[in-house]
Parts: structure tokens; sequence; C-alpha cells
């Protein structure tokens, strides 16, 4: 067994050990990771060039589209290039840089889909103070703080990791570096970590997901006194798909930050994994924007006045 010491890299962990199943899995993860890249950058691209779509609503998505595509670049990018290459090392540095990248945009992801259907309450419910609640200032200070207790949330999170010593195994069981895998490679008691977590994870993310379901239930019953119709219908059809994005990204992410770590799951941790780190940042473009019939308007627009230059 590697001494803590020496424990310069890590070994991530393969989905398989057949050359044809990793090609598969590499051109798999390529497609949806083009796929997720291209939309966000799309989404954040049209909300900036058009004038139209200076919005807080707008806005909050293009911060949305600007951190998935980000997100998703964290994990799937070297997970393809390990397979290809059949290298599955990764050094210390890198996954403490690992770690850390998808604990902050983990939180600053929650953070921003509970603003969003904050955003939506206000929106729907109360749309003569929208231009008060949700104007341009309190939009700019939401996000700043988002991304600030993001930093000190990752922080935290990370350092009190990697100052535990590594003793028992540098074989990684997840095919990116994450905090619950690496407690378990940890000779030392790690029951401190595994508190911190639980704690902070039903305190934060618990207390996002009951704000969400609260201002999707106040939105539910706003929307259920307007005469059945179009507005009745767009708002089901943009409020439910977001609230089971919600659900998927939390209950898996749940799931495997808060088991405790001497419960061993292997390739049950790394097929969750995928619908935390993978399936939310594929889904979010398609709900809130290609579906929505103004994105589609400033993507025509943008597209007819690229041709005519």
């Amino acid at each position: 067994m590697p001494n803590s010491t020496t424990v310069k890299e890590f070994l991530l962990m393969e989905f398989s050990d057949v050359w044809e199943l990793r090609v598969l899995h590499t051109i798999f993860f390529s497609f949806m990771y083009l796929v997720t890249t291209k939309g966000n950058i799309l989404i954040a691209t049209i909300t900036t060039l058009d004038s139209s779509l200076h919005t807080p609503m707008y806005f909050f998505l293009r911060n949305l589209s600007i951190l998935d595509a980000c997100y998703i670049s964290v994990t799937v990018p070297n997970s393809c290039v390990n397979s290809l290459l059949d290298s599955n090392t990764i050094s210390k540095a890198g996954c403490v840089a690992q770690v850390f990248l998808v604990v902050f945009l983990f939180y600053v992801e929650l953070l921003f889909l509970t603003i969003m259907a904050r955003d939506r309450f206000v929106a729907v419910c109360q749309p003569l103070h929208y231009p008060v609640i949700m104007n341009s200032q309190i939009c700019i200070c939401m996000t700043l703080a988002s991304l600030f207790s993001g930093l000190v949330y990752a922080g935290v999170h990370t350092g009190n990791t990697f100052r535990l010593p590594f003793c028992q195994s540098n074989v990684i069981h997840q095919f990116f570096c994450d905090i619950p895998s690496l407690l378990k490679l940890s000779c030392s008691n790690t029951f401190s970590n595994e508190i911190t977590i639980v704690v902070s994870g039903l305190v934060i993310g618990g207390g996002c997901f009951v704000f969400i379901i609260g201002s999707y239930i106040h939105i539910f019953s706003t929307v259920f006194r307007l005469p059945s119709g179009a507005d009745r219908t767009k708002a089901f059809s943009t409020c439910v798909p977001h609230i089971l994005v919600v659900l998927v990204f939390l209950s898996s992410g749940f799931y495997v930050y808060l088991r405790p770590s001497a419960i061993s799951a292997t390739t049950q941790d790394m097929i969750l994994s995928v619908f935390y780190s993978i399936i939310p940042p594929l889904f979010n473009p398609i709900i809130y924007s290609l579906r929505n019939e103004q994105i589609k308007i400033a993507i025509k627009k943008t597209i007819k006045r690229l041709s005519y230059q």
C-alpha cells in the first residue's frame, strides 16, 4: 500500500477493461459533451447579443449556461482522454483542482437554479413588483454572492479532504476525483468530514430544494386560477421539467455525498455521478431555452443578421 507521504498521484476508475466498450464510452460522453457545450454557449451568446433578452430571467439563464459549460468540462473531457489513451492516472494537484471545481460548480449550480425559481415565482405571482424585486443591482448582487460563497464552500470542503493522510490505496473508485471516494482512501478518522458534508448538504441542498418546491407550488396555484389555455400549458411545460431536473440533480448528489463512506457501491456511484455532473448541464438548455419562443426568435434574428454581413 502506498504510504500517506508518498501518494503523489491517484488512479481513476475505468468504465470497462474492454477496449471496444471504452471507445463506446468515449463516443457517448464526447457526443453529450459537444451537445451540452454547444447548446450552452449558443444560449449565452444569444442572450448577450440580443438586447430584447437583457432581462433578469435571461441574465440568470446566461449565467447558468456559462456555468453548465464549465461544469461538464471539468470531468468529461478528462474521462474521454483517459479511456482512449488507457491512462487513468491523475496527479494530486490535478485531483485537488478537480474536487474544488466540482464542489464549487455543483454548489453554484444549485444556487442559480434556486434563484431562477425565485425569479419565476415573482414574475408569475407578483408581476407588479417584479421590476423592483428583481432589478439589475439585486441580480448582480445575488450572482456575486453565489460565486463568492461557492468559493468559500468549495475551499472548506477541499481543504478538509486533502488534510487527511491517504494510505489505504491510491485507487479512486470513480471516473473523476470526488470527496466520498477520497474519504474511503484515508487511514485516519473521517467522521468529522462526513458530519460536515451531511450537515452542510442538508442545510444548503435541503433548503434550496424546499425553496424551489415552495416557489413552484405558489406558481402552480396561481396558474390554476388562470383560464385554461396557452399560458397554463406554457407554465406547466417549463416548470415540470425544471422540477424533474432538480430532483435528479439533488437526489443523485445526495445519495453519493451523504451516504456513509463505509458503504461500498462503486458501479452505482459512477452511474449516479453521471446524473448530477452531466444530465443537468445537458437538459438545462433544452428546458429553459430551446422550448422558449423568445430564444428561438432571437436565434433566427442572429442567424439572419450574420448571413447578411
